[in-house]
């Protein structure tokens, strides 16, 4: 008997996502374990494993790459060598189409059928940025693969937007019609900062900075509920989100109890977390909770921008780049420092510009005498 595949629950609140493909094509041997396709939820896509084993059958009519998929939602089935598929629920009208043999060959995959992978890294790069989605490219180099020069024609010919564009697009929208969003700009002197940079990335000590500013200013780490009614307070545990560049586009894995846990322990998940974001690896409990979020630019040599609030949390910190610059001490001496700029964005209607400044000064006060412990 055909064995259904269908769509899983990725988390307790997922009810869609977006189909983001195939890992194996029609006709393939399937053996439980392997991963057979992958799904985009809340922008972590997310490669699902068979349960069993069999043929794969892709009826006429199933989602394609993209396509907004729910939970449940039959995808495709594995059959046992030799047996007729059966007749898909969309199309009911149709006969039955025997499935190949297991011996057979498998079919050429049509462009949203390709397996992933057969893409240059620097192509990939550019889609990101561009928004193409790679798998309705044909390539143009060696053994078919995606070179830049397809990804960009497939741009300038106006290539559909990828699901996970998709996904940040509407989450921008979301944020640009449902906050109220004022930027406050301050300068830091870094050499506190600089100091502790052996021990861990300036991400994770900014964490643990803003986490520790946030307990003494919870208002700017409030979210707002289901209803976008009513602000719910972060708690004890203060969760930092922290945005990451990855080849499929933003994503913003979450750092829990930053304000407590040792600065080391941080690091060193973050960088877990990085690794997973890169390799579409990143689980949904690693992307959600978050009460504030930072945005470091400063590795691409930007001093100063506007981060978009990521709602529904109320506020997020961006980061530029640490520059050596003359500064007038107290004293009134002159002397050259590390110094760094600070974009702080709220919600002007959960909170308001003076409580935000509070905020600001607490963690350039935490920038500037810090031990990070």
């Amino acid at each position: 008997m055909a064995i259904e595949i269908t769509v899983p629950r990725l988390g307790w609140s997922m009810e869609e996502g977006a189909f983001a493909g195939w890992l194996k094509n029609p006709g393939d041997t399937v053996t439980p374990g392997e991963p057979l396709f992958a799904v985009e939820s809340d922008k972590v896509t997310m490669d699902v494993e068979s349960l069993d084993a069999g043929t794969l059958y892709i009826p006429p009519g199933a989602p394609e790459r993209g396509d907004v998929v729910y939970v449940g939602q039959l995808l495709g089935y594995l059959l046992a060598a030799g047996e007729a598929a059966p007749v898909h629920s969309a199309v009911a009208a149709a006969a039955p189409v025997p499935a190949p043999a297991a011996h057979a060959p498998a079919p050429a995959p049509a462009a949203a059928e390709r397996r992933v992978g057969a893409v240059t890294p620097r192509a990939r790069r550019i889609a990101a940025e561009l928004g193409v989605d790679t798998s309705a490219l044909t390539g143009t180099g060696r053994d078919g693969r995606i070179r830049e020069a397809d990804v960009r024609a497939a741009a300038s010919s106006g290539q559909p937007l990828s699901a996970t564009r998709r996904t940040i697009a509407a989450r921008l929208s979301e944020s640009h019609a449902r906050t109220v969003p004022v930027t406050l700009t301050t300068r830091a002197d870094a050499t506190a900062l600089t100091a502790l940079r052996p021990q861990a990335s300036y991400n994770a000590i900014l964490a643990k900075l803003a986490a520790t500013a946030l307990a003494r200013h919870p208002q700017l780490a409030a979210r707002w509920d289901a209803s976008g009614a009513n602000l719910v307070p972060p708690g004890a545990a203060i969760h930092i989100g922290i945005a990451v560049d990855t080849p499929q586009g933003l994503v913003v894995p979450v750092l829990r109890n930053a304000a407590t846990a040792p600065l080391a322990d941080l690091d060193r998940r973050l960088r877990e977390l990085i690794a997973a974001a890169q390799s579409r690896r990143l689980q949904p409990a690693d992307v959600s909770g978050a009460a504030f979020s930072i945005s470091n630019l400063g590795a691409f040599g930007i001093d100063a921008f506007t981060p978009v609030i990521n709602y529904p949390e109320t506020a997020i910190l961006g980061v530029g780049a640490i520059r050596q610059e003359a500064v007038v001490l107290a004293s009134g001496g002159i002397a050259v420092r590390p110094m760094m700029t600070l974009s702080l964005t709220f919600d002007h209607r959960a909170t308001d510009g003076a409580p935000a400044a509070r905020f600001l000064q607490t963690l350039v006060d935490l920038i500037e005498r810090t031990a990070a412990e």
